[in-house]
């Protein structure tokens, strides 16, 4: 049996022209070579699969061609391009730094250097993964780097750039590598599709194009899975099969019913995906997926968005005609929330079921909420209305109505009744009403407000503050003014603080903001309310002389 040779190997570009979806950097690339204005380091940056190392050798392989023509592509038959194909050449050294990433690994890279070139002008040295070095060995690779030898050319690779020491980033010429488009992808894999004698569907070539989520290398291996799973002829259905993706008809029969307002035919239509063995969770993002082309389907601007075959494309323009925006934004909406409760979810099925009840039931709610926005009067009593499905039935917890509506906990018809309510409580608050003005303070209204304010006191932590009120005596006077008595100057400070909220509780009670008159009392002509340790020590004494030969033998003090 002959070794088999993964296609992202077989094909793996040998030249810039044949890099897919990176032109901007193979241009870049070949004029500087063109203009001899090669830099001495370089760093690819990008995600996985899209041809940072490939790069990084076709680079390294034209360098050292011997016949490099105008269009700056190898020859493939030099010496110096032989070897590199063979793998023996003594000029270009390719690292991984994921499992040599120790500083002795780096210093013997860095050993090399002092070795000018056999036979060629540079010596090319390729990093992949350089991320993966460790701090030490970034600092003994750093002076090397930036004071390289005329011959030496640095070329690193990597998928997390920010893991790189900013002064390494600013030694190198960095090169950002974007992901695959989904038609250039499917463009690539119908050439290799030719030269491998297999027939493929554009619909299978898309879904594998998005399945790579942007990456070649595992666009070519699902396509090579896929030929050992179907053969020469890979069908929409078999990548649906094999990849475990659920059927594009689904999602537009479960569209359908929903506009429709069909709750039997979703439910059992959701029945038979589970049974097929898909996940919900897989479900609601894919439906969340559908809306979301047919939401773009509706624009001319946005339907370049659409990444599907043309095939299928011709379909989600069609039935994007038969679903209003309003119904797309409320459904995106719906299943959005879905999809963040799936995973806390006790009862996972039930919450994909009540999202495909709610579905239904937007156009009924969106034809409620005009009819009450065109004429308010004839929804008065709004239990009379007759309702081809019972809506209330159902607890929307979502806003479904409109993206600024909520429907809040309660049913439809609940709302509209509050909503009534509300304008008529609106009109009724418009109206012209007498004044109520309180003109003298009462002894009752004042007692009132000062229980609330020592019972908000207590609320708020300051029960200290609400002992001392209890000190301060406070009585009416003449013209709402209200004098308040307290023992010593050095209480001033605490009435004056809290006077501010007094006038303005009085105010929300009564609509009327008393003036205050503080009387501060002399020391020697009231009690003292306040007692220092010493003090109370001295006064349990009295009553208890024993305790002063207690405090004598264990030398207490009371300062």
């Amino acid at each position: 049996m002959e070794n088999f040779v993964v296609s992202s190997r077989k094909y793996r570009p040998a030249t810039f022209d044949a890099v897919v979806g990176q032109s901007h950097i193979t241009e870049t690339l070949k004029n500087s070579l063109r203009n001899n204005h090669l830099a001495h380091a370089f760093l690819f940056c990008g995600p996985r699969g899209v041809g940072k190392t490939t790069n990084a050798r076709i680079l390294a392989k034209v360098i050292n061609c011997q016949n490099l023509g105008e269009n700056i592509e190898p020859c493939n038959v030099c010496d110096s391009c032989k070897s590199f194909d063979s793998g023996s050449s003594f000029n270009i050294f390719e690292l991984d730094a994921a499992s040599n990433n120790s500083v002795e690994d780096i210093r013997g890279l860095v050993e090399q250097v002092r070795y000018p070139p056999q036979g060629v002008k540079y010596k090319v040295y390729i990093i992949d993964e350089v991320h993966m070095l460790s701090t030490a060995a970034f600092n003994a690779f750093l002076k090397t780097l930036e004071e390289p030898p005329s011959y030496a050319i640095f070329i690193l690779a990597t998928t997390e750039r920010h893991k790189i020491l900013p002064t390494i980033l600013s030694r190198c010429q960095i090169f950002n590598f974007n992901r695959i488009k989904v038609e250039d992808c499917v463009a690539y894999l119908k050439e290799i599709c030719l030269k491998e004698g297999v027939q493929a569907d554009d619909e299978a070539l898309h879904v594998i194009a998005q399945k790579s989520d942007g990456a070649m290398r595992d666009a070519l291996t699902i396509f090579d899975q896929l030929v050992s799973y179907a053969g020469n002829h890979i069908t929409y259905k078999s990548v649906a099969e094999n990849l475990n993706i659920l059927d594009y008809e689904y999602y537009f029969k479960i569209a359908a019913a929903c506009m429709g307002q069909n709750v039997p035919q979703c439910l059992v239509m959701f029945d038979e995906i589970l049974d097929k063995g898909f996940d919900g969770h897989l479900f609601i993002n894919g439906l969340s997926e559908h809306l979301r082309n047919l939401l773009v389907c509706r624009d001319t601007e946005t339907i370049k968005l659409l990444e599907v075959a043309d095939s299928i494309a011709s379909l989600y323009a069609q039935q994007s005609k038969e679903a209003s925006t309003t119904f797309l934004l409320n459904a995106l909406n719906i299943c959005n929330q879905s999809d963040i409760q799936y995973k806390t979810s006790r009862n996972q099925r039930l919450l994909v079921e009540l999202m495909l009840i709610k579905l239904c039931h937007i156009n009924t709610l969106v034809d409620i909420k005009k009819n009450f926005e065109l004429n308010p009067a004839s929804v008065q009593n709004a239990t009379d209305i007759p309702a081809k499905e019972p809506v209330a039935a159902y607890n929307f917890k979502q806003p479904i109505v409109s993206p600024t509506v909520s429907l809040g906990g309660r049913s439809a018809i609940d709302k509209i009744k509050q909503k009534i309510i509300d304008s008529k409580n609106q009109v009724e608050a418009e109206q012209p009403q007498a004044e109520i003005k309180i003109e003298v303070i009462t002894q009752l209204m004042l007692d009132n407000v000062l229980a609330d304010f020592k019972l908000q006191l207590d609320t708020k932590n300051k029960k200290m503050l609400h002992t001392v009120l209890d000190t301060f005596q406070f009585s009416l006077g003449e013209n709402n003014y209200i004098n308040i008595n307290i023992p010593g100057s050095h209480n001033i400070s605490m009435i004056e603080e809290c006077k501010p909220d007094l006038s303005q509780m009085f105010f929300d009670k009564y609509m009327i903001r008393p003036q205050f008159n503080i009387i501060a009392i002399a020391s020697d002509d009231t009690k003292q309310y306040f007692f220092t340790n010493k003090d109370k020590f001295k006064k349990l004494a009295e009553d208890s002389p024993y305790l002063l030969d207690v405090a004598k033998r264990l030398d207490l003090r009371f300062d």
